[in-house]
C-alpha cells in the first residue's frame, strides 16, 4: 500500500539515510506533497535553508536550470535541497535528465513532484532515478480503500472510527485523500486523543447528514425500507447541491452491480474479498440479496442506467432530480 512506502521513506530521510534524487510522480498529488512537505521542512535547519533550499517551478525553469542549480555545492552545510514543483509541465523534455540522473550530485538533494503523470518505466530515466535514487509512484486509491486508509491514518495518531462514519466521509469527498484528510485534521482538532469518530460527530462539525445520505439510502434500497427511502429522496430533492444526482446514481449502480456480483458466489464466504467492501457492510448485500433474487437486480440495473440517461436529457427534458429518483424506486420497489 502507498502509505506504507511513504513510511518507509520518511523514516529512511529521519534517519540521516537521503537520496540524491526524489522523482515522485502518479496520479494521486497527497502523498507527492507529504513526502515533499517533509523534505522541505525537516532535511536542513532554518539557517541552513537560506543559502541551500531552493523551490523551483516547472512552468519556469528548463531541465538545464536545474541541473545546473543541482551541481551547485552547499555553504556551510552538508547538504542543499532542490524541489521543483509542478515539475509535469517539463514532460517533453523530462528525458534530458537522465545523465544527471545517473550521477547526480551527492551533496544535493533533488526532489521533483511529477504530479498527474508517470514515467514510462522502458525508458531510461526511470530505470536511472530507481537505481540513484526514489522512484514513488502515487497511484489513486479506489473508493473502496479509502475507508481502510481512514482507519490507519487516525490510527496512526491515536484515533478511531466507525466503519460508517468512515463510509459517509467517502461517500461525500469521494477518493480526493487531499479533501478527506483535511476534514480529519479539523475533527481531531476538536477530539480528545482515543476517541472514536462517529456519524453523530461527522454530522455536526463536517454538516454531513447521518440519516439522510446515499449510504442510508442504499441500506434502505437494500432493506425494501420504501418510506425510509422516499424520504431521503425528498431531502435530496430539497438539496440537490449537497446531493446530486450523478453520485446518487453512480453509487446505486456499484451497489447493485454487487449485488449481482454477490448473487453469483458460489462461496458466500469471500465476499468481502471478492466484492472489494469491508467486511462490516456485507450483512447488507446479504439482506438485499434477500429481497432482490438475481433477475430484479438485472432489471434494477437497467432502470438506473435509464435514469442516469435521462439525467443527461436523453429521453427526457430537463426532469427534476427528485422525480427522476422518485421514479427510480418506483421501479426498485415494483
Amino acid at each position: 500500500m502507498p502509505l506504507d512506502k511513504v513510511k518507509s521513506i520518511i523514516n529512511d530521510i529521519k534517519n540521516g539515510n537521503t537520496k540524491p534524487i526524489y522523482f515522485l510522480m502518479g496520479e494521486e498529488p497527497y502523498y507527492i506533497d507529504g513526502i515533499s512537505k517533509y523534505i522541505e521542512q525537516q532535511v536542513l535547519s532554518e539557517e541552513e535553508k537560506g543559502f541551500n533550499q531552493m523551490v523551483l517551478y516547472g512552468r519556469d525553469v528548463t531541465i538545464e536550470d536545474i541541473i545546473s542549480n543541482a551541481k551547485r555545492y552547499p555553504m556551510m552545510a552538508e547538504k542543499q535541497v532542490v524541489i521543483v514543483k509542478e515539475a509535469q509541465d517539463l514532460s517533453r523534455t523530462i528525458e534530458n535528465l537522465v545523465s544527471y540522473a545517473a550521477n547526480p550530485q551527492p551533496t544535493t538533494i533533488l526532489v521533483l513532484c511529477y504530479k498527474y503523470k508517470t514515467l514510462d518505466k522502458r525508458k531510461k530515466l526511470a530505470k536511472t532515478a530507481a537505481k540513484t535514487g526514489v522512484l514513488f509512484e502515487s497511484k489513486k486509491l479506489y473508493d473502496n480503500q479509502v475507508p481502510d486508509w481512514i482507519k490507519r491514518v487516525l490510527a496512526g495518531k491515536g484515533y478511531t472510527i466507525t466503519p460508517k462514519a468512515a463510509q459517509m466521509l467517502v461517500e461525500f469527498l469521494g477518493n480526493d485523500l487531499g479533501k478527506v484528510n483535511n476534514e480529519l485534521e479539523k475533527l481531531q482538532l476538536i477530539l480528545k486523543p482515543g476517541e472514536q469518530i462517529t456519524p453523530q460527530i461527522i454530522e455536526e462539525n463536517i454538516g454531513i447528514s447521518k440519516d439522510f445520505n446515499n449510504f442510508e439510502l442504499q441500506n434502505a434500497i437494500g432493506a425494501k425500507d420504501i418510506k425510509k427511502a422516499f424520504a431521503i429522496i425528498q431531502y435530496f430533492s430539497q438539496n440537490p447541491k449537497n446531493n446530486p444526482l450523478v453520485v446518487t446514481v453512480s453509487l446505486l449502480y456499484s451497489f447493485f452491480s454487487k449485488l449481482l456480483k454477490y448473487h453469483a458466489l458460489t462461496n458466500k464466504g469471500d465476499a468481502a474479498k471478492a466484492l472489494g467492501v469491508h467486511p462490516f457492510f456485507i450483512k447488507d448485500y446479504q439482506t438485499a440479496a434477500r429481497n432482490y433474487p438475481m433477475k430484479k437486480v438485472s432489471a434494477i440495473i437497467s432502470a438506473i442506467r435509464e435514469v442516469d440517461m435521462k439525467s443527461k436529457g436523453v429521453g427526457a427534458a430537463n426532469l427534476p432530480q427528485g422525480d427522476l429518483l422518485k421514479e427510480l424506486l418506483v421501479n426498485i420497489f415494483n
